[in-house]
């Protein structure tokens, strides 16, 4: 077997390789006993049909796999050998293979077109980027417990309404057929100006209201009314509610209980340690969007500022002949963001074979339970015994044949690459307020959004 490599560009090549008829032989005729064996054919005893009708049966399909399969493993020895920066998979030259004839050649050439990538530089030196550190404000602690309190509050039965109560009760048109026995009313939905006669009311009381003048939306009115927002907004006149029922929701006291329910059991006993807690879990929650925005960015830049030539024709040949369903057309439209996957995937290799990068088995199943148990306390529920969650673990890396494994594996290789990157990047820190980083934040997904839009 002769094999060798014909660089035409520094991005594209061929891989050609000649084979003689020693080269395969051997395996067709160890293939063809093989055959001889087994096969089953009619006025032949098992094993004694001659081979010679063996060799007419089955030689030349045979022959054809027998080569297929070594040429396979010689392209795939030749680049691991030679260690080849080829993108893609080869290509085999259909124009070459098409001028073979099968019945009587003896000695082949073959010819696979590749795609190469020429070394680079990746210009982590040159990085511009911030470690933003968010500074959670006093009033923004305040407000978070506030809401906690407000969302997990108790509902009481007051005897007179006041501001932000709910009312039940029956309603009717003064002049008119509407009517409705289980009416409900929502206050924080009735304008200003209209309030005062909805506040200090008692269970029996009747308010007599102009239901165009009284909610600050058609559709409240509408859902009040029990009717279409359009219906609701052609009614004119009077309607008289009849209070039933006075719903408030008190926000929930700052006790034990209240602790327990938002943290677990015993794990804060006072209000100084139940707001130092919540601090922290704010705070803790902006750092991670934080490191989250900083991993971004860097690889934004790496991406956008490091020089790869790649076989772009080659590599749209290669797509367009991997996957059915790509056209011209979609290729047109996606091929730059493909690039862009590419690029980073090219550059993450490189940085993880300059700094020795590996990634070890027992860091995928680490990195897996640490994403299940956020998932269960997520849903609030108790940590896992280390035995479940091992269990847990075990059963998702094993399912959707491999590609969770593969997709916990990557996000731990480019979390250890990123680290790599942080630690010798030319890194910025500066400390915001959160309102300014929720800007800052808001400002980057805008900035997404409109260079999706550019492809």
């Amino acid at each position: 077997m002769d094999i060798t490599l014909d660089k035409q560009t520094n991005t594209d090549a061929s891989i050609k390789i000649k084979l003689a008829e020693a080269d395969y032989q051997p395996k067709v005729e160890s293939k063809l006993k093989e055959y001889s064996k087994k096969a089953q054919i009619k006025g032949f005893r098992p094993g004694k049909v001659p081979p010679s009708l063996i060799k007419k049966m089955y030689g030349k399909s045979v022959m054809v796999d027998e080569i297929n399969q070594l040429l396979t493993d010689a392209v795939n020895n030749y680049i691991k050998e030679n260690k080849l920066p080829i993108v893609g998979e080869p290509l085999p030259d259909t124009d070459k293979a098409e001028t073979i004839d099968w019945d009587t050649q003896k000695e082949f050439e073959f010819s696979y077109n590749v795609g190469l990538v020429p070394d680079f530089k990746v210009p982590v030196d040159k990085l511009d980027v911030t470690d933003y550190q968010v500074e959670l404000s006093d009033a923004e602690l305040d407000e978070a417990i506030n809401n906690l309190r407000t969302r997990n509050g108790e509902h009481i039965h007051p005897e007179t309404s006041a501001e932000g109560d709910f009312l039940y009760g029956k309603l009717k048109q003064v002049d008119g057929e509407l009517a409705k026995e289980d009416a409900f009313i929502s206050l924080v939905t009735v304008k200003k100006d209209a309030l005062p006669q909805f506040v200090g009311v008692k269970k029996e009381d009747t308010i007599t209201f102009d239901v165009q003048n009284t909610f600050e939306k058609p559709e409240t009115a509408a859902h009040v009314l029990g009717t279409t927002t359009e219906e609701a907004e052609k009614l004119t006149g009077n309607f008289e509610f009849t209070v039933t029922d006075i719903e408030r929701s008190e926000p929930a006291t700052l006790n034990q209980d209240f602790f327990d329910k938002m943290l677990g059991k015993d794990k804060v006993t006072t209000e100084e340690e139940f707001k130092g807690k919540v601090k922290e879990i704010l705070q803790d929650n902006y750092k991670q969007g934080a490191e989250k925005r900083l991993s971004d960015e860097i690889r934004t830049q790496l991406v956008d500022n490091t020089d790869i030539t790649l076989p772009d024709d080659f590599l749209k040949r290669w797509l367009k002949a991997s996957n059915n369903n790509v056209t011209d057309e979609i290729l047109s439209k996606e091929y730059n963001l493909y690039v862009k996957d590419l690029k980073w995937s090219l550059i993450k290799n490189k940085l993880a074979e300059e700094n020795s990068i590996k990634v070890e088995h027992e860091e995928v199943v680490d990195k897996t339970k640490n994403m299940i148990t956020q998932q269960f306390a997520s849903m609030g529920m108790a940590e896992l015994p280390d035995e479940s969650l091992t269990s847990y673990a075990d059963n998702f890396l094993k399912a959707e044949k491999g590609k969770n494994y593969m997709n916990i594996f990557e996000q731990v290789f480019t979390d250890k690459v990123i680290a790599q990157v942080k630690s010798q990047a030319p890194i910025k820190t500066r400390a915001v307020s959160s309102e300014e980083f929720q800007k800052l934040d808001a400002h980057t997904h805008d900035h997404d959004h409109d260079h999706d839009h550019s492809h």
